[in-house]
């Protein structure tokens, strides 16, 4: 283990958490600041963050928690289902889905939008659909696979808006599958760098569609709509968006370079170039200004938290993969955490079993966040031990209780 800590106790039974004071070499606070502040990286883009895909550390942010329009990148979203349709075996890449009188509309070339010329009245397999939605990001092809597995694209944003939740993330809402402008239609950049993240690991296969440089359809060659394809920075996905003043020119974009992959997103920029420009900027600067620093090895055990009931009062925490974050190149600064939790957690508890997270803090931004295991497994304790917790558990809410009135 490279870094030791050193574990508070806070006396909040219910929504208990664990304050680590934790060291370590070369980390400085990722939240944008103004100048003389100490932020030695700035960009134009209104809304950015920059994560590191195998420790989950975040490199920079800037306004990542704010609410955007996100234009075609909701697409990424639209994916995320078609992908996990065809991997639990419910759909199938030669399947074909019709092209109705509404997707022909709305997301053909009479659209003015970006579109894969898609033909009223054909039917289109599911893989040239997956094609023209995030390589030329047509609007017809979003349309089309939306109503091809839920029946109409309202009920399809419906499932959007829930995989979202089951991923954990809750500052995503969908009202379409394409980006049609729409004010209940916002997410934000922390969460769409965290949906791209789970698509690259979810799913290798259908990931690479992402990368592919063109694609043609009927007559009609078109070119990626992503920049940074082009770039030779290592760029292999995701999607741009943009509805001229609703939402700015923003990006979704991963790249790799030494084994290293880096997770981008960024809205609000003013044109294609300035989007280009600084996706491409924020990405090298990654790459060079960071370097990784281990911190707990999977399975050492990092803390404990409390059992209610349990044949012994405390269960050890762990992770299942090794706990490493990026650090500066050459900056000696701290890092902050905690183990949070609500506890204190009722046996039986199993081993491996999600207890609890582990947060670490460069300054105020939260640089990594991820769960913890159980480290053992713990049986119900004996009628004595659950009637004794039991009685502190009771005393503890009284207090709380009465300290919320005071």
């Amino acid at each position: 283990m490279s870094a030791k800590l050193k574990f508070m106790r806070h006396k909040h039974a219910r929504a208990l958490a664990v304050a680590a004071g934790l060291c370590i070499a070369g980390l400085q606070p990722a939240q944008a600041q103004g100048p003389g502040q100490g932020q030695t990286f700035q960009t134009m883009a209104p809304s950015a963050i920059l994560m590191d895909a195998e420790t989950g550390s975040v490199l920079f942010e800037k306004a990542a928690d704010q609410t955007v329009t996100p234009a075609s990148t909701v697409k990424v979203m639209t994916a995320e289902i078609v992908f996990r349709e065809l991997k639990e075996g419910r759909l199938r890449l030669t399947d074909e889905f019709h092209v109705s009188d509404n997707a022909w509309r709305m997301g053909g070339a009479g659209s003015r939008g970006s579109s894969m010329f898609a033909q009223l009245n054909s039917r289109i397999r599911v893989e040239d659909l997956l094609r023209g939605l995030l390589i030329v990001s047509g609007n017809d092809a979003g349309i089309i696979l939306a109503e091809g597995l839920s029946g109409t694209e309202a009920a399809f944003a419906e499932k959007m808006t829930q995989r979202a939740r089951e991923l954990g993330l809750k500052n995503l809402h969908f009202r379409n599958a394409w980006g049609k402008d729409d004010p209940g239609q916002k997410v934000t950049a922390r969460d769409m760098a965290l949906l791209a993240d789970h698509v690259v690991r979810a799913y290798p296969e259908y990931y690479r569609y992402f990368s592919e440089r063109e694609f043609t359809w009927g007559k009609t060659r078109q070119q990626n709509r992503n920049p940074l394809l082009g770039m030779d920075i290592g760029a292999d996905g995701l999607k741009t968006g943009n509805i001229d003043d609703a939402s700015g020119y923003g990006l979704i974009g991963s790249a790799v370079q030494n084994n290293q992959r880096l997770i981008l997103a960024i809205y609000g920029l003013r044109n294609a170039k300035d989007r280009a420009e600084e996706a491409r900027k924020i990405l090298l600067w990654g790459f060079r200004s960071f370097e990784s620093k281990a911190l707990f090895d999977a399975g050492e055990t990092i803390g404990a938290a409390r059992l209610y009931g349990g044949a012994q009062t405390e269960v050890s925490l762990v992770s299942a993969k090794a706990v490493r974050i990026l650090a500066p190149r050459g900056s000696t600064d701290k890092l902050t955490g905690k183990i949070v939790y609500n506890g204190p957690i009722a046996a039986p508890v199993a081993a491996g079993q999600d207890v609890a997270r582990l947060k670490i803090f460069r300054g105020n931004a939260l640089s990594l966040d991820l769960p913890l295991n159980a480290g053992e497994s713990v049986d119900i304790g004996p009628l004595y031990k659950r009637a004794y917790d039991a009685g502190m558990e009771l005393g503890a809410g009284l207090f709380r209780k009465l300290a919320s009135k005071n």
